[in-house]
């Protein structure tokens, strides 16, 4: 093969920092990233897909969801990960947007507050020796999604 791109990486095995799992929409992969490294997390293990948060909380279906948790479970298994981080974001077209939410991001605010605490509850049931977070991604921050209410920490 023809090498058509250099790079220096460690080969060495790593404990993943996290794992991580967020929406592909690219309006917020430069703010996930920039949020992560100043949480610490330099070596996250990334689970991309449309959604987040939501193909664990509200899936299309069985498939969506099972997927997710596998993707979660490896990262457990190969990369000593004892942190999970469940994202989802304003605006995201898999939920109809904030349209979706009559325009009123307030409103949407708690709708994914509560999708991200019933995606925690799942891992949480699946895999109980983790640690869960959960954070909602706007345009304006990043908001820690706590049982008493939505923090910024972003």
């Amino acid at each position: 093969m023809e090498k058509v791109f250099h790079f220096d990486s460690a080969a060495d095995p790593y404990v993943a920092d996290a794992a991580v799992l967020c929406c592909f929409d690219q309006r917020i992969r430069l703010a996930v990233y920039k949020f992560l490294q100043k949480r610490g997390i330099l070596r996250p293990d990334m689970i991309i897909v449309a959604g987040g948060a939501k193909t664990l909380a509200s899936p299309r279906n069985d498939f969506e969801r099972d997927f997710i948790l596998e993707q979660v479970r490896m990262s457990i298994l190969l990369h000593s990960t004892e942190r999970i981080s469940l994202m989802s974001h304003s605006d995201c077209a898999t939920y109809g947007g904030l349209a979706a939410f009559g325009g009123d991001p307030e409103k949407e605010a708690l709708h994914h507050k509560q999708e991200l605490h019933r995606a925690a509850q799942l891992i949480q049931d699946k895999f109980p020796e983790v640690r869960v977070e959960c954070f909602f991604v706007t345009f304006e921050g990043i908001f820690a999604a706590l049982e008493q209410g939505v923090e910024q920490v972003a």
